[in-house]
C-alpha cells in the first residue's frame, strides 16, 4: 500500500482521501440537514443574510502581530473573533461582533467558555452538537474537510481549507459584507511537524497572541498553510467576482494572497 501511494500523483491522493472521508460521513448527512438542532440553526442563519450589505469587517486572527496592533481601534467597528481570541475580551474591553470556531478539539477543551461567551456564535456541527447546547445566537454549521468550495450560502455545506478563518470569511461573504479586512493572520507557525498532527503544548504558547491560547497541556494540530491557501485563493476570487474584496492589514503578515493594506491608514 505505501508503494502504491508514492507512485500516486499528489492530486490523485488527495482526491482518494476526500472520497474515503466522505463515505465516512454519511451517516453525519441525516443529522446535519435533518436534526432538530441544526433545523434551528439553519432558520437562524438565514436572518444574517446581507444584513451588512455595504459595510466592511475585521476578521481577527490570533497570531502573534496581534500584540503589535491597536486593536481599541475595533471598539466600533464589525469584527469575527475565532477560536481563543476572546481571552483578549478583558483586556480590550469589548467582545468581537461575532465569534465563529470550527475545529473539534478547540470546541471540546473550550466547551465551558463558548456556551458562556454573549455574542452570536457560528461552530461546527460535527464538534459543537457533541460539547455544547443549542441556545439564542449558537449557530451550528455544517463544515467539512471534503470537496473544496467557497460557500456563498452558509446554511449548507462549508469547507474549513484546514482554517477556521476560511470559514469566517464565507460566513462574511453571507452576511454582505462588501470588504473584509484580515489582521492577525501571521501565516506563520514557529512550532513545526506534519501538517494536522494532533501535538500537546509543553509550555507557553508561541505561535498565538496570548501565550495560554495553547497552553501547557492543550491538545492542537498542526497548521496545513498549504491547504489554507487554496481557500484563501478562492475566498479572493469569490469577492472579486461579486465586486467586493478581501484585504490583509496583519503586520509582518506571511500571507501574500491578498492585498495588503497599512492597519492604521484604516482610521
Amino acid at each position: 500500500m505505501n508503494a502504491v501511494k508514492q507512485n500516486l500523483p499528489e492530486p490523485v491522493l488527495q482526491n482518494l482521501r476526500n472520497a474515503v472521508d466522505a463515505v465516512k460521513r454519511i451517516p453525519e448527512l441525516p443529522a446535519a440537514y435533518l436534526h432538530p438542532w441544526r433545523r434551528q440553526s439553519r432558520e437562524q442563519l438565514s436572518r444574517y443574510h446581507e444584513i451588512h450589505k455595504n459595510e466592511r469587517c475585521f476578521i481577527l486572527g490570533n497570531g502573534p502581530s496581534l500584540r503589535n496592533t491597536d486593536l481599541t481601534k475595533l471598539r466600533d467597528e464589525f469584527t469575527f473573533g475565532m477560536n481563543r481570541f476572546y481571552l483578549a475580551y478583558d483586556d480590550l474591553g469589548f467582545s468581537t461582533t461575532y465569534f465563529v470556531s470550527v475545529n473539534d478539539l478547540v470546541i471540546e477543551q473550550c466547551a465551558a467558555d463558548i456556551q458562556n461567551l454573549q455574542q452570536p456564535r457560528f461552530v461546527s456541527w460535527r464538534g459543537g452538537r457533541k460539547w455544547l447546547k443549542p441556545e439564542k445566537d449558537l449557530n451550528f454549521l455544517y463544515s467539512t474537510y471534503t470537496g473544496p468550495k467557497f460557500a456563498k450560502d452558509i446554511r449548507n455545506r462549508l469547507w474549513e481549507s484546514a482554517t477556521v478563518t476560511y470559514v469566517a470569511l464565507q460566513v462574511a461573504f453571507y452576511m454582505g459584507f462588501s470588504e473584509v479586512i484580515l489582521i492577525g493572520v501571521d501565516h506563520n507557525f514557529a512550532t513545526k511537524g506534519a501538517a494536522n498532527t494532533t501535538v500537546v503544548s509543553q509550555g507557553d504558547d508561541p505561535n498565538h497572541f496570548h501565550p495560554g491560547y495553547f497552553g501547557k497541556g492543550f491538545r492542537w494540530q498542526l497548521p496545513d498553510l498549504d491547504k489554507s491557501e487554496i481557500g484563501y485563493r478562492m475566498a479572493k476570487e469569490a469577492f472579486e467576482k461579486n465586486g467586493r474584496r478581501v484585504v490583509d492589514a496583519t503586520v509582518g503578515g506571511k500571507l501574500e494572497i491578498f492585498d495588503k493594506v497599512s492597519y492604521k491608514d484604516l482610521f
